[in-house]
């Protein structure tokens, strides 16, 4: 349907006159005239009398006048939508529960007046490809993993390197540890389903195992975090990996142990990545959240992997 048939057809409604609605629109009469009698044409009816007073509604122009109305107030509904500054900011994290989705609460806590859509995307192609087509605005990733650049489009900065920790049921050997060096972790059985090859994040324990000679797992299917809980409180040869901002719920009965890992504490590298040229105006205010909520220096030596260490490309 021709919008703009529709809007001159409400314009000579509201005035009365064809010679009126042409100045309101700023097009001629003639052409006012020439959109109304095609639309007349292609509904197979009359919607103006004219008469010495200027134009007025035929009958099936009066059915028809409330239904237009509505049709320009979806219209414009519909390019608010996607105008920036009138949509929601939309935010990629991997994980409903990790670090990641921590900073958008706080962000929203701060900044209430933010209308967010918050998302899971699970690769960074994905991501990427999701920022530069439009469909969204930013993404928290672990970025420059070997083999993954990112195009010359994309900004990226860190917003805050996680310490691991590790988390043991009450029947492990090092579950009555305070803390535990690296070196202690040798030669135990850490098992992280939800390791996928390809993956930022598989590329982060790829480079952690090479470097401290440690044993990971990623065999058997992931069920998710509950299952991996499960898991780990009823397995005393298992222990795994967890993010130390990561919130976790789990039964009493299960009795883990969330122990710091230290000499060095390996930490996993967020960064916030977005399109260069990104308008919505509420990206400036993500971002300035994002680095007055960064973590103090660590205390202790901490690790990332060479390929994370390197300046990001938004600095």
């Amino acid at each position: 349907m021709d919008l703009e048939a529709v809007r001159t057809f409400v314009a000579v409604a509201d005035t009365g006159r064809f010679q009126e609605a042409a100045a309101d629109l700023a097009i001629t009469q003639q052409a006012v005239s020439r959109r109304i009698s095609v639309w007349e044409k292609s509904l197979g009816v009359r919607l103006f009398t004219r008469t010495p007073r200027g134009a007025e509604l035929t009958i099936d122009g009066q059915a028809l006048l409330p239904h237009a109305r509505e049709l320009l107030r979806v219209a414009e509904r519909a390019v608010a939508s996607v105008r920036a500054g009138h949509r929601p900011l939309r935010v990629d994290v991997i994980a409903s529960r990790g670090a990641q989705s921590g900073l958008m609460r706080g962000f929203h806590r701060a900044h209430p007046e933010v209308e967010l859509d918050v998302l899971m995307l699970f690769e960074i192609e994905a991501a990427v490809a999701a920022i530069r087509s439009g469909a969204i605005d930013a993404s928290f990733r672990a970025v420059a993993a070997p083999g993954q650049p990112l195009p010359e489009d994309i900004v990226s900065v860190p917003v805050l390197d996680e310490p691991l920790q590790l988390l043991v049921g009450p029947a492990h050997a090092l579950a009555g540890a305070r803390s535990v060096t690296v070196a202690q972790l040798v030669g135990h059985r850490i098992w992280m389903p939800g390791i996928v090859p390809g993956t930022e994040w598989g590329a982060y324990y790829d480079a952690l195992v090479a470097e401290f000679g440690l044993s990971i797992e990623a065999t058997g299917p992931n069920f998710g975090s509950d299952a991996l809980l499960d898991t780990i409180a009823d397995t005393p040869a298992l222990a795994t990996f967890m993010g130390g901002h990561t919130r976790l719920i789990w039964p009493t009965g299960h009795g883990l142990r969330r122990i710091p890992v230290t000499d060095p504490t390996p930490v996993y590298p967020h960064s916030l990545i977005w399109r260069r040229d990104n308008p919505h105006p509420a990206l400036p205010a993500l971002r300035e959240y994002l680095g007055s909520a960064q973590s103090s220096p660590p205390e202790r030596e901490t690790w990332k992997p060479g390929w994370a260490a390197r300046e990001p490309n938004g600095r």
